[in-house]
């Protein structure tokens, strides 16, 4: 979760806070596996449309202790190979948006404390899309209670200069079309093991992706000693590669509880989706430690 804080009145450092929020703000879109923000709770966290798919629901709740009211638009999103977002305006080469192509209803949503509303999402017109893969983001972003200028006593404004920040609260998740036949694949490449002084191992990796549709899934890395045991030693859950994107670098920490000996056996990272509830391994590979 991302929160801006509000900061005290006053004319010293407000610049450079006015610049930590500025900040703040454009981090909220590198939580990809996030799907809570403030008191916003969103389910699923990713809408696909595929095949006969032309509609589908999102639930929001409010986990807060305040009625809020939340705006609803898109935003288009880059992926970075170390799976970082940034926001755009223009596609990327062999990108494509899929907002011209969905409609959402409700725009805005008013949620009192514990009370929840359903989002519909629906395609249009998608039988004029060309083959491939089309992507959006849809913003859900808390819009602050305004009050009357009459509320706040008048101050001087020739003897302080006040600087008021109020909280942001947003979240963004993933709606793609898919059109045509679905050839993605992926493999892992690039293991190495990475002792960290003081701290818990961190495996390094990289998924390659080749096709052309996207590709999502969890990534588990299993320790498997000489004598063949199996202890799971890493997961991380919701992992994709978004086209154009070719390849993404992972660094994942591995759990430190687990006593392992690292000298020896190998590591077998495995990368699975979970279509329809039913696991279905992706990519694996192997590290030899030995």
């Amino acid at each position: 979760m991302v929160k801006i804080p509000s900061f005290p009145s006053g004319k010293s450092n407000a610049l450079s806070k006015l610049i930590y929020s500025i900040i703040a703000l454009v981090s909220l879109f590198n939580a990809s596996t996030v799907y809570a923000q403030g008191d916003l709770f969103v389910n699923p966290k990713r809408l696909v449309f595929e095949g006969q798919k032309r509609s589908q629901e999102i639930n929001l709740a409010n986990i807060g202790k305040d009625t809020a009211r939340y705006v609803i638009s898109f935003v288009q999103i880059r992926m970075k190979d170390d799976g970082s977002f940034k926001q755009i305006e223009q596609p990327d080469s062999g990108q494509n948006f899929a907002s011209n192509s969905l409609r959402i209803f409700p725009r805005t949503v008013i949620l009192a404390p514990n009370e929840s509303q359903v989002v519909k999402v629906q395609t249009n017109q998608t039988n004029k899309l060309l083959p491939g893969e089309y992507r959006s983001h849809l913003y859900f972003r808390s819009v602050a209670k305004e009050k009357p200028l009459g509320d706040n006593p008048a101050k001087d404004s020739t003897k302080t200069v006040s600087v008021k920040l109020i909280p942001v609260f947003g979240i963004s998740i993933p709606i793609i079309i898919r059109v045509g036949e679905n050839d993605a694949k992926v493999t892992l490449s690039d293991l190495q093991l990475q002792e960290v002084p003081k701290a818990a191992p961190v495996l390094k990796l990289r998924l390659n992706r080749t096709g052309s549709m996207s590709v999502y899934g969890d990534i588990t890395v299993d320790y498997i000693s000489n004598a063949g045991k199996i202890t799971q030693a890493g997961f991380i859950k919701g992992i994709s590669v978004y086209t154009p994107n070719k390849i993404r670098d992972l660094k994942i920490t591995l759990d430190e509880k687990a006593v392992l000996n690292f000298k020896s056996g190998k590591m077998r990272v495995t990368y699975a989706a979970k279509p329809e509830g039913k696991t279905v391994t992706l990519a694996s590979e192997d590290l030899a430690l030995n």
